[in-house]
């Protein structure tokens, strides 16, 4: 987790939502980093995780990550939790959890509740604190009174 936190603060250098990724092979070599880059490629669905498993997929030569580690420093929402089962990635690690649109079990719980062919391991709260204040402190800043 703290790798991705250090991604996460590169996007906050970068003026994005503070969010970082970074995808680990079954060696424990990180094989795919990325943060959001919604805001300056204008773009919906470049979210740190569907960024990095593309970086992951493309790393392996494979789009199927059953053997890859995706950590994350928020919650997946619905949009990264179908990519995630898509792409069957095994183990997912979030650190805070995202109220609004969490898809690992604060709003919904798409990953573990059984209703899709795939399951990954998930483990959430690592880091949560660090994580989470880092996004409070950007929307203070930065986004306030906007509905991301």
């Amino acid at each position: 987790m703290l790798e991705a936190l250090a991604v996460a603060h590169e996007a906050t250098a970068a003026d994005e939502v503070p969010v970082g990724c970074v995808v680990y092979d079954s060696s424990g070599k990180c094989v795919a980093r990325a943060f959001d880059r919604r805001q300056h490629g204008a773009d919906p669905l470049a979210h740190a995780e569907v960024l990095a498993i593309r970086q992951a997929a493309s790393a392996q030569g494979d789009w199927r990550l059953d053997a890859m580690t995706l950590v994350v420093t928020l919650e997946p929402c619905p949009m990264c939790a179908g990519i995630i089962l898509m792409a069957r990635v095994g183990r997912v690690i979030f650190g805070a959890t995202s109220p609004k649109w969490g898809a690992a079990g604060s709003r919904a719980d798409w990953l573990t509740a059984g209703v899709f062919p795939h399951r990954p391991e998930v483990i959430g709260g690592v880091l949560a604190a660090e994580c989470g204040q880092l996004l409070t402190d950007h929307f203070r800043n930065h986004r306030k009174g906007e509905n991301l």
